[in-house]
């Protein structure tokens, strides 16, 4: 595969995140976001490469192990959709999620989006931190406007 280059990287302590696709590990994202789980697509691992080629991606490292994910796909000017926000168990609860955030929503590519569109089962508290509002006709939806 062959990306476009990266933002520059951004950091919240010992924590580094990046746009940078060639330093995504690539077995530890299926084995997370496809094999059987929570997560689970059921995505065939062939497929796999494509939806990040066609994703633009965030990660987060420690100590040089990746440790967080997310993604966006958008059209870069009206619509942009956030996908697979996590963080490993044995870092969440110390604010890397909302920095993640932050970096993604302060990213040169995402900038100005008017409309942003989520689902979530069970981090709405979150997402409402960076105004994002809970869809009245399905509570899984959430959705932040952007008035310029």
């Amino acid at each position: 595969m062959t990306f476009k280059p990266a933002s520059p990287d951004g950091a919240f302590g010992e924590y580094v995140f990046t746009s940078d696709k060639k330093r995504i590990d690539l077995n530890y994202l299926y084995n997370l976001l496809c094999v059987p789980s929570r997560y689970s697509t059921g995505l065939p691992p062939e497929r796999f490469p494509v939806v990040i080629e066609n994703s633009l991606c965030f990660c987060v490292y420690y100590q040089g192990k990746q440790i967080g994910f997310s993604r966006v796909i958008s059209d870069k000017t009206e619509f942009a959709s956030l996908w697979d926000v996590f963080i490993d168990e044995p870092h969440r609860r110390k604010g890397i999620g909302q920095a993640l955030l932050k970096y993604i929503f302060e990213h040169r590519e995402l900038r100005g989006i008017f409309r942003w569109f989520l689902m979530t089962e069970d981090a709405h508290g979150l997402y409402q931190k960076f105004n994002f509002k809970t869809e009245v006709y399905n509570p899984y939806i959430m959705m932040k406007v952007n008035v310029i």
